[in-house]
């Protein structure tokens, strides 16, 4: 099938009749209906009948549709980096982050950042690791912030700032006196625990780490983000292991935070494209995080001394 065959026939299937389609791509009926005729003769089998005034798939058809979209999702795509290609060099910074970061970090670095910098403008998006990878293959993006290492050879990767994975729990949970005390690893038996998705960079480590423990922590409630997770912990529901950030912007009036032992370490990365020069603007803002991650390590490590 050609292109021009694909976008007859997805335009079909989506209004049910050759003159709707028609009018969806803004040609006439006849060369909706010769290119559909040209489809099934190079295919060899028809791809629509008409069922009570309305043309339906055939089962090939629908067999076929499956790889259609695949097709079109990467035109979609050709499309998407032909826009970013187009965009003016310095048109703004477009900056992607896991959640977690966008909702602790992101934020106050932004803020301030463009209070030293009233004439830049920048586009922030939130999203998990490996949808940040493409967005930066795809040009969407111009630096990503996340706490995974990317293994793609057009990616590179600056660390920002290391620290380790902590435990959140509700206060009244553990006692007072116990915040900032490293937790034994042994502590967390049969532990009410809110778990992570299997999509989280951090969860095939974390699970890992969990697995050595007899009996392990009971997890009921898987979440996608350490922002839910905390917010669990907020709302009583258990213990959470997350990033420090994240664990910094709970409650104190309702949350502990207690670093683990043995630790388990993390690092924040900032992402770029390895075949460009960063965008001139990006290093001031890159150390700004670094600077701003440093000090909410920090912070942490003071509350813990």
């Amino acid at each position: 099938m050609r292109l021009r065959h694909i976008e007859i026939f997805q335009a079909i299937r989506q209004t049910g009749s050759i003159s709707a389609a028609a009018q969806l791509l803004h040609v006439s009926q006849p060369a909706v209906s010769k290119v559909l005729q040209h489809a099934e003769l190079q295919l060899g089998f028809p791809l629509f009948l008409r069922v009570r005034g309305k043309l339906q798939p055939t089962p090939e058809a629908l067999l076929l549709e499956r790889e259609v979209e695949k097709v079109s999702e990467s035109l979609q795509g050709v499309q998407r980096l032909a826009e970013s290609l187009r965009r003016s060099p310095g048109h703004r910074l477009r900056i992607g982050s896991t959640p977690a970061l966008a909702l602790s970090l992101l934020p106050p670095v932004i803020s301030e950042w463009t209070r030293r910098y009233p004439d830049i403008s920048c586009e922030l998006a939130s999203a998990h690791s490996r949808e940040l990878v493409q967005n930066l293959l795809m040009r969407e993006l111009d630096v990503a912030l996340t706490f995974k290492l990317p293994d793609h050879p057009g990616l590179q990767a600056r660390a920002l700032a290391h620290g380790v994975l902590v435990a959140l729990a509700p206060r009244g949970y553990w006692p007072d006196e116990s915040e900032g005390v490293a937790l034994a690893l042994h502590e967390l038996a049969d532990a009410p625990l809110i778990g992570l998705s299997n999509a989280d960079p951090l969860f095939a480590r974390l699970d890992s780490y969990l697995k050595t423990i007899e009996p392990p922590p009971r997890i009921s409630i898987a979440v996608q983000t350490y922002s839910l997770a905390r917010a669990m912990v907020e709302s009583g529901a258990g213990l959470a292991v997350i990033d420090p950030f994240t664990a910094l912007g709970a409650s104190p009036a309702s949350t502990l935070i207690r670093p683990l032992s043995p630790a388990l370490p993390i690092t924040l990365y900032a992402v770029t494209r390895a075949d460009e020069a960063p965008a001139h603007t990006l290093e001031g803002l890159l150390e700004l995080f670094a600077e701003r991650a440093g000090e909410q390590l920090q912070r942490l490590q003071g509350g813990n001394s």
